[in-house]
This record gives C-alpha cells, sequence and structure tokens, in this order.
C-alpha cells in the first residue's frame, strides 16, 4: 500500500494521543518480555528476536510495541503490534523490487495503513540487507535465492504469527497479505505453494515470472537506446507519443475522460510520425522503437520469447525510466541486476546489450523453477477457505499487464470455470494506472477493506471506488 493512500484513508480513522491506559501498561510488560520469548516455530527455521521496544503514539498512529529479529537462515523482519486497539489480526506488508531494507521507511510505506486500522503488521527483507534496486547479493548464493523466491515470505509469516500469539496471548484469528510487484509474487507464490499461510492475498501487479520480466527489462532497455547507448526519446517526444495514443484509444470505451479503457486496441504509432517538417510528431526511429515496445520480446523469427507480452498504449510516460534522460535510466540497475544476479549467474560484466533473444531465454529460465508464480492450480487455498484478489494497471511499464491477464486466464481453466473461480479469486484491470500506483486513471482504492468485506462478511468485489489523487486535488 503506498503512502499516499495511508495518508488520504488516515483522515478517516481516529487515533488520539493519549496518557498510557492501563492496556497499554500492560502492553509493555508483555513487550519487553518478548526479547526473551521462545517462539513456537519448527525446529528447522529457528528465530531470534533482537529487540523489543514500545514506540509511543503519534498523530494517528497508536503505541506500538515494535519487534526486531531474524528467522534462519538470513531473514530479518520488524513487526509492529498495537498496544490497544488491536483488531485480532495479522497483516504481512509485502516488498517491491529486489526488496531489502526491513527499516522505518519501508515500514511507514507499507505498515501505517494497517496498524491504523489494527492490525499487527510485518515485514521483512527477503533475506539481505541491500536496496530494491541492487542484486548482486544473489550472485553465486543459492540460498539467498531461496529465500528470495519462497522461503522468506513463508518464514517470516509464520514468526509473525508465533510473535501475534505470544505478545497478545492468543493467535490472530485472520491473516492477510498485500503486496505489489515483487510482493505481488510473493502473494500468488503464498496462495500455491502455502496455502494455510493467509485468509487473504491481495497481490498487485505480480511478477508471474521473473525470467519473462527480466527479458522484458531486457528488450525494453535495448529497444529504447542506440547502439551508442543514448536514447530514441526524449520527454517531449515520449509525451507526443503518449498524448497521441490517449487521443486515439481514449473514446473506445464510449467515454472520452483522458484514460484509455482498452489499451488492447488497435494504435499505431506510425499515424503520428513526421511528415516533410518536425513539429509534433514522431521520427521514423522513434516509431520503430515504440512498435517493440509494444509488441514486447520476440526471437530473430518473430515469435514470443515468453507469454506476457510488451507494454501497452497508455505506459508511455513510465518508459522514462529506460531512458538516460538528464542521467542513468533508473531502470537499468534494477532489471540489469535483476537479469544478471537473480535470475542468472551471468555475473558484473554483463549488460543488456549482450542477450540474445535466441539463445539465451533458456539461461534465465534455470532458477524459474524457483521463482515462478504461475501455477494455476489453487484448489488447496480455495478448499481452505482463502480468498485471492489480483490488481494490475494497463499502463504499467514494469511489468506487463497481460502478465496478469494471462495468469488469470490460466487459473479460470485450471479450477473449472468462471463461476468455481469467482468465488475465491478475482482479477481487477486498473485503466490507466501505472506500476501499482499512479497514472492517469484512478488509482487509490482500498484493497484492504475490500477484502476484509469478502473473507470475513462474505461480500465479493464486485465493483471498487476508486480515487485519483494529485499534489493539488483529487476526486471519486
Amino acid at each position: 500500500m503506498r503512502h499516499w493512500l495511508m495518508t488520504v484513508l488516515l483522515a478517516f480513522l481516529a487515533y488520539g494521543a493519549s496518557p498510557a491506559s492501563a492496556a497499554e501498561t500492560d502492553s509493555a510488560t508483555a513487550c519487553a518480555q518478548l526479547s526473551g520469548t521462545v517462539l513456537d516455530l519448527p525446529p528447522e527455521m529457528p528465530a531470534h528476536i533482537l529487540s523489543s521496544d514500545m514506540i509511543a503514539a503519534s498523530g494517528s498512529t497508536p503505541a506500538l510495541c515494535r519487534v526486531r529479529g531474524y528467522v534462519s537462515p538470513n531473514t530479518n523482519f520488524q513487526i509492529t503490534l498495537p498496544a490497544s486497539g488491536w483488531n485480532g489480526k495479522f497483516f504481512y506488508a509485502g516488498c517491491t523490487g529486489s526488496c531489502g531494507m526491513a527499516g522505518e521507511s519501508l515500514w511507514a510505506r507499507e505498515c501505517d495503513y494497517p496498524v491504523a486500522r489494527g492490525y499487527a503488521c510485518i515485514l521483512s527483507d527477503m533475506g539481505h540487507r541491500s536496496g530494491p534496486g541492487d542484486g548482486l547479493w544473489a550472485w553465486r548464493d543459492i540460498e539467498a535465492k531461496i529465500d528470495f523466491a519462497y522461503r522468506a515470505t513463508h518464514r517470516t509469516a509464520l514468526v509473525g504469527k508465533a510473535i501475534v500469539s505470544a505478545f497478545y496471548a492468543q493467535p490472530a484469528k485472520r491473516s492477510y497479505f498485500m503486496g505489489c510487484s515483487t510482493g505481488g509474487r510473493q502473494g500468488l507464490v503464498s496462495a500455491q505453494r502455502f496455502p494455510e499461510d493467509f485468509d487473504g492475498i491481495i497481490a498487485g501487479a505480480p511478477v508471474v515470472s521473473e525470467a519473462g520480466t527480466s527479458m522484458s527489462f531486457v528488450w525494453t532497455l535495448n529497444s529504447l537506446a542506440r547502439a551508442d547507448g543514448s536514447p530514441i526519446f526524449d520527454d517531449r517526444s515520449l509525451a507526443i507519443l503518449h498524448r497521441g495514443a490517449v487521443a486515439a484509444l481514449d473514446a473506445a470505451d464510449g467515454r472520452k475522460d483522458g484514460v484509455i479503457g482498452n489499451p488492447l486496441a488497435p494504435f499505431d504509432p506510425a499515424t503520428l510520425g513526421c511528415t516533410g517538417k518536425a513539429g509534433d510528431c514522431l521520427t521514423p526511429e522513434q516509431i520503430a522503437a515504440a512498435r517493440k515496445v509494444y509488441a514486447g520480446p520476440v526471437d530473430a523469427k518473430g515469435e514470443p520469447v515468453y507469454q506476457g507480452g510488451g507494454f501497452l498504449p497508455g505506459s508511455e510516460m513510465g518508459w522514462r525510466a529506460f531512458l538516460s534522460i538528464g542521467g542513468p535510466a533508473s531502470a537499468t540497475r534494477s532489471g540489469t541486476d535483476t537479469t544478471r544476479y537473480i535470475q542468472s549467474d551471468f555475473g558484473p560484466g554483463w549488460e543488456a546489450k549482450a542477450f540474445d533473444f535466441d539463445r539465451d531465454p533458456d539461461r534465465l529460465r534455470e532458477y524459474e523453477v524457483l521463482y515462478s508464480a504461475s501455477n494455476p492450480d489453487l484448489r488447496a487455498y480455495k478448499d481452505r477457505g482463502g480468498k485471492l484478489l489480483i490488481y494490475h494497471g494497463w499502463a504499467d511499464a514494469r511489468v506487463a499487464p497481460l502478465n496478469s491477464v494471462d495468469y488469470y486466464g490460466a487459473v479460470t481453466r485450471a479450477m473449472g470455470g468462471p463461476a468455481g473461480t469467482e468465488s475465491f479469486a478475482r482479477l481487477v484491470m486498473v485503466p490507466g494506472m501505472e506500476h501499482c500506483w499512479g497514472g492517469d486513471g484512478r488509482f487509490a482504492i482500498d484493497y484492504i477493506a475490500a477484502m476484509e468485506d469478502w473473507v470475513e462478511r462474505d461480500v465479493p468485489p464486485a465493483t471498487l471506488r476508486a480515487a485519483h489523487r494529485s499534489p493539488a486535488t483529487s476526486s471519486d
């Protein structure tokens, strides 16, 4: 959950700072005692609590017991437990990129809204301490890769539940997960491999295939750069392409609102080509580059190398991250490090321009068995009553939206059709939303409230109310 959404929604919640209550005093004692607690965990996953501290109430945030520790072999976690007003539930906040840094800034971004709703909220670094754009930690380290793939999420969930039980002297009555991007993959992997971990899972823009997403990054980096590395587009030409795509496809859904409702409708960037003089138009080089990005990775025969496709019309402003406009491309480090270290062991000397789309896709698939979140057989999760909500922005320029469409289609087929699938799993495609949040469309959605209604009151998310936030205005 992004901080802007938390800020909007916290305005409707009241947590006043007040003198410590008897419950908070008891919580302080329970918090201090956690440091010496032996947690009820399987012997193969010992956990060690490094610290347990009381944090005073501040503004809309209640008094909290903050617990830091690690679980074998190398996953650090932080969990915060409301000293009063606990709703009886457990929340796991997923990470983004290559994760890492389980610290205060990440907690504030991902946990402050769940905590404001009364949840005990945990997050982890997924087995390493570096930042979300760095992948060196995974190079030739199979233990680190396994943690990042699935083990850290599962073990952190069990540790969090054990700490909740120890602190409140009772287990959580419900458990939820929410994450986007890598966090979305964490959610799908949990439903597929560890169906007992969560009652409700919210998986945003999930990386269904790490290999496919790596190929998408490499393809886009190469498609938008010349042989010398210089960018084919600048800010002005990207805006021309984006405005042209919106103008061409905006009205296809029956209303002209500045948002592309159906980005799968035909759009040819050649309609924006220059004819004899420069102006608000695209060069042949830019038209060819845009077509490549829309198409997605293909081999020399023009055959797709994975099923996720390319980035769709409406996503163009997000392409800036792949371009060295005014400095290094922000996507270069993250996408290249993921490919060279996490998804492979290509190593520090490898660069994206070296990728061969005829030969190298198979090299990336060697580790796919670890990371894959593509198993459509969710019978175990459905049978134990779990609910799964997948969301993805149509204007995403980090994880191609058709990854989620294809995966949900596979789930629908595996689970016996739409009726059997919609009873426990649903997909929401958000028009105009970029990666996880932002964009031309209305993207601020309270997924947690929707999931609570579904799990606890058996009210499925038939519709979701969204808002569009900007620095100055907002609208429903």
